[in-house]
């Protein structure tokens, strides 16, 4: 059992990108660099609540159509930023004890995150106009 849920993740992880450490993929855009998939509980720690950047954090499941949706909207505006604020990923399936701290009830849930605290939250889908006003509010634009 174990070792099929190691395949898996790994299985996954590779279908995402080259790896380097802490299984960051990395390109040649910014969007690559500014958007990251949360690995666990340690990972979360040190790329979110450590982050000396602000952090918009989006909560998500792979059966969740809107999700599918807002994902890639969202990662298209962080990575016009420029590095400006980071984008984690956080697949609810797989990290539910983080959904649970976060008290995350329903997906798509999208937090910002400043010096380790959530400054600001949304729950649903949001057009291009209302994610730029929530970016920009992150980072005090």
């Amino acid at each position: 059992m174990a070792q099929r849920l190691a395949l898996q993740r790994l299985l996954s992880l590779s279908a995402r990108g080259p790896l380097a450490s802490h299984g960051r993929a990395f390109g040649t855009s910014a969007g690559c660099r500014s958007t990251f998939n949360v690995q666990d509980g340690g990972d979360f720690q040190d790329r979110v609540v450590n982050s000396p950047k602000p952090v918009v954090v989006d909560f998500h499941a792979q059966w969740c159509g809107p999700c599918k949706i807002l994902g890639p909207r969202l990662e298209k505006l962080v990575s016009k930023l420029e590095g400006k604020v980071l984008m984690a990923k956080v697949d609810i399936d797989d990290h539910t004890d983080l959904a649970i701290e976060y008290e995350v009830s329903a997906v798509p849930t999208v937090l910002a995150m400043k010096n380790g605290d959530v400054v600001d939250k949304f729950v649903g889908i949001k057009d291009e106009d209302q994610l730029e006003a929530f970016l920009k509010k992150l980072i005090g634009a």
